[in-house]
């Protein structure tokens, strides 16, 4: 599959799971600031995404858990250098260069960007 293949797919499936419109679902939306997604909808986008594909993804591959709740990467309201990295370890299909520059827990979710879903989906196949 292409980019652009994946990319209109993975729109659908935003689409479906979030209840928002094509127009919005952009590479550079980010799932929860711009398209409201909440804890709750990362379960179904997963399980779509999979159907979707034809794919199998682990609990926290696509969206790591248990990252932010750890006192090692999370101090003082920031990701800690140690966090980041974990981070990155752990999303390698994310673009963290504007987090990097004001790393405050509360932006995490810009990080999960459309584009992000999409280039995770083509590692899967790839």
């Amino acid at each position: 599959m292409t980019h652009d293949e994946i990319f209109a797919k993975v729109q659908e499936v935003l689409v479906d799971a979030l209840g928002v419109d094509d127009d919005e679902v952009t590479p550079t939306a980010t799932l929860t600031g711009d398209l409201g997604a909440e804890s709750i909808d990362f379960l179904d986008i997963v399980f779509r995404l999979e159907k979707a594909f034809d794919i199998k993804i682990s609990q926290g591959e696509l969206f790591p858990d248990n990252v932010l709740q750890n006192a090692e990467y999370v101090q003082d309201g920031k990701v800690t250098d140690k966090g980041l990295t974990e981070l990155k370890a752990r999303m390698p299909h994310a673009d963290f260069s504007e987090f990097e520059q004001d790393p405050d827990v509360n932006k995490v979710g810009e990080i999960f960007t459309v584009e992000a879903v999409v280039k995770f989906v083509e590692a899967k196949l790839g």
